[in-house]
């Protein structure tokens, strides 16, 4: 069955966080659920560009209960400090990770890890886990992790992490997409091996057209117009988080995302097609290890029996 903004229910009375709500398909996340009555926490590192997007939500015909949360995902510090912030709200329903980076000049961040890898994959492992015991309370939440048709054709390269042996933005990009499916995956398996409430579900946008492509300089600026008519609008990009995170049909272990144009582009969602690389189990598992040594935060969820 096809999911389509319509189809997204009330909301009233839940509370959710959403990473990157300050631009793109972050917004537009955090205005589907706002519009449904939701209270929605922007996690955003921009003070100044969340207040605007507070502001540009705020502007349409409901009345929006909005706040923001400082989060840098590349900064351990940072993702503490939030945590500790958002433990202090009554409850978290929603936990939608969907801030991320795109094919950058190369940098390191947490754990001297190449930053797309760092912001997309680790600060979210780092920024989840700090909050799974919030997150099970009041009959468990969703997490809801963005990952990428991207990550089709991706590796993990534990030797190269730090791309000290060679660094190609694409492929590190890639490779943080297709981090964030094992993870969602393997947190989803751990979860329901500790009969936790806490569902974790993933989603891709297709293609869309919004902010974090500006790294390809000309060559994006060149076909912006092209790929802005054939490709998806960040309002469209949306919609698979917003299914996963509020379909009531959605599952742990789902994968969503848009139906249309080779996963691409569509005003309506779906189950996604995840590879055989993303749901390997052996692979999340060393993941999963090497997360908690590059964060230095454990989840505590013990692996499911074989």
């Amino acid at each position: 069955m096809s999911f389509a903004y319509s189809d997204v229910p009330d909301q009233s009375g839940k509370t959710a966080i959403v990473t990157g709500a300050n631009t793109g398909i972050g917004l537009e996340i955090a205005r589907g659920l706002a519009r449904k009555g939701a209270r929605v926490i922007l996690a955003c590192r921009d003070a100044d560009k969340a207040t605007a997007a507070i502001k540009d939500i705020a502007s349409g015909p409901e009345q929006a209960d909005l706040d923001f949360l400082p989060l840098d995902l590349s900064n351990m510090a940072s993702i503490r400090e939030a945590a500790n912030l958002a433990k202090k709200e009554p409850k978290i329903d929603l936990l939608i990770n969907n801030a991320g980076i795109m094919i950058p000049p190369l940098g390191h961040a947490i754990g001297g890890a190449e930053q797309q890898f760092a912001v997309n994959h680790l600060g979210h492992f780092a920024l989840t886990s700090l909050l799974l015991d919030k997150l099970a309370e009041d009959g468990g939440a969703r997490v809801v992790s963005q990952a990428s048709i991207a990550h089709k054709g991706a590796k993990l390269d534990f030797d190269n992490l730090d791309a000290s042996k060679g660094y190609s933005r694409f492929q590190f990009y890639a490779q943080s997409k297709l981090a964030n499916l094992l993870f969602a995956f393997e947190l989803d398996r751990r979860l329901r091996a500790a009969s936790s409430p806490v569902a974790s579900l993933a989603c891709h946008p297709g293609v869309a057209q919004t902010e974090i492509q500006r790294h390809l300089g000309m060559v994006g600026s060149i076909f912006s117009p092209v790929i802005g008519f054939l490709l998806n609008t960040a309002e469209n990009g949306a919609v698979p988080a917003l299914q996963a995170a509020t379909d009531p049909q959605a599952e742990g272990g789902d994968y969503y995302g848009s139906w249309g144009l080779r996963e691409m582009s569509g005003r309506t969602s779906g189950k996604a097609y995840a590879t055989k690389t993303a749901r390997d189990p052996l692979l999340a598992a060393r993941l999963w290890a090497k997360s908690i040594e590059l964060t230095g935060v454990d989840p505590e969820l013990k692996p499911a029996a074989a």
